[in-house]
């Protein structure tokens, strides 16, 4: 299976939200996980950064944060070069989608726990 090291935007320590539970799925299926979120904490063995670190070879960028939170993180994400942008429910924004897809980014309105739980991921 081709490992996809994904960074998740908005992750939660908290166990009820969907962003730990992504964490959580994506260590299951074996895909290398960095985790930013607003405050410092871990998910398992997954430290959740509070700022912008400079990761290298995200492929995948799952977002958890509401559309008017994104901005601030817009010139980041695009610069860690990643082949994809998931926007969960909640997150659609169509004009970072259309910046991304203007970078040659692939853009997914899905959930990225469905799409592990059906091996679209």
């Amino acid at each position: 299976m081709d490992k996809k090291k994904t960074l998740v935007i908005g992750a939660s320590e908290n166990p009820e939200r969907y962003s730990n539970l992504a964490v959580q799925k994506l260590t299951a299926h074996q895909h290398p996980v960095v985790a930013i979120g607003l405050k410092k904490g871990s998910i398992g063995n997954t430290v959740i950064e509070s700022q912008q670190i400079p990761f290298i070879d995200v492929n995948t960028v799952t977002l958890y944060i509401n559309p008017s939170r994104q901005p601030v993180y817009y010139d980041y994400i695009f610069s860690l070069h990643p082949k994809r942008i998931i926007f969960n429910p909640g997150t659609e924004n169509e004009e970072f989608a259309e910046q991304a897809k203007q970078k040659g980014i692939i853009t997914q309105e899905a959930c990225t726990l469905v799409l592990l739980s059906t091996g679209q991921y």
